[in-house]
């Protein structure tokens, strides 16, 4: 039996990845204006709107309807399906595409306890599973394990949008702009974290190769990806050079994407994050 791979549309993926996998959108709101995203709004359209506007966005999950319409489709082309959602700890979306799912047979739904660009490379590990000859059953139980060595380090421009969302108080926010600090956070199991707090980005980039190397390295054999948030990827390139000694004798090249409106609401234009696995 023939496999397809569902993903929601929180998974920040490489234009050939994206290509390959089924997606079902969740639903971004700026104050009465919704948009489907990834359908409605893209990228480019998500970031010019938060930046030119003083609504904070909201997010809504996926519904188990939209997951049903991908299953349904994988049943009638004869195919089993491996769902890879958002954290469930984040997003209501797992629990929608597991309601679905009950009316179904061969549908197997994975937490990916992660977001963003740490969706997007388990969704390449699936792929490289699915390539391998690997049945949906093989590839679900393989990234149940997988998914426990995925981490995500990421330095924030601004605590604007952490403090607009709710994150952090007005105080620490207007402190950290005048002292022009950058908090390094991760998103581990699910769970958001702050790390530190870095004095301007020099200090931040070093922060986050110190992080990385906490982590314990990245395996280079699995899939690797960086993000940005906002417009312009000038800063994390300035990254990718800071931290040339990191991957310059492991890959030929490093690949990034933008991130996209999930994680986007709260981090807010000008974040640089970094999505491995652990050795």
């Amino acid at each position: 039996m023939k496999t397809r791979l569902i993903v929601d549309s929180t998974a920040d993926l490489m234009p050939e990845i994206k290509s390959r996998v089924y997606t079902v959108p969740l639903t971004v709101h700026f104050g009465d204006e919704e948009y489907v995203d990834g359908v409605t709004i893209d990228h480019k359209a998500f970031y010019e709107k938060l930046v030119e506007t003083d609504v904070l966005p909201s997010t809504s999950q996926a519904t188990p309807d939209a997951f049903a319409v991908e299953y349904q489709k994988a049943k009638e082309a004869g195919e089993s399906a491996v769902v890879i959602t958002i954290a469930s700890k984040l997003s209501g979306t797992y629990q929608s595409a597991m309601i679905a799912a009950a009316d179904y047979d061969n549908i197997y739904v994975v937490d990916s306890a992660t977001a963003a660009v740490g969706g997007g490379i388990l969704v390449e590990l699936a792929l490289q599973l699915l390539d391998s000859g690997m049945s949906a059953k093989e590839i679900a139980e393989i990234l149940e394990q997988e998914k426990k060595k995925i981490v995500i380090v990421a330095l924030v421009d601004t605590l604007e949008y952490l403090k607009r969302g709710g994150r952090i108080s007005k105080t620490a926010a207007f402190a950290g702009t005048l002292l022009n600090i950058k908090p390094v956070l991760s998103i581990i199991d699910g769970k958001i974290n702050i790390l530190g707090k870095a004095r301007g980005s020099k200090q931040g980039n070093n922060l986050l190769a110190q992080e990385i190397e906490k982590a314990g390295g990245v395996d280079f054999s699995k899939p690797l990806l960086l993000g940005y948030t906002g417009l312009s990827d000038a800063l994390l390139l300035k990254y990718i050079e800071d931290s040339r000694s990191i991957w310059e004798e492991e890959v030929d090249s490093i690949r990034y994407t933008t991130v996209g409106s999930v994680i986007g609401t709260h981090a807010g234009p000008g974040a640089i994050a970094v999505a491995f696995f652990k050795k």
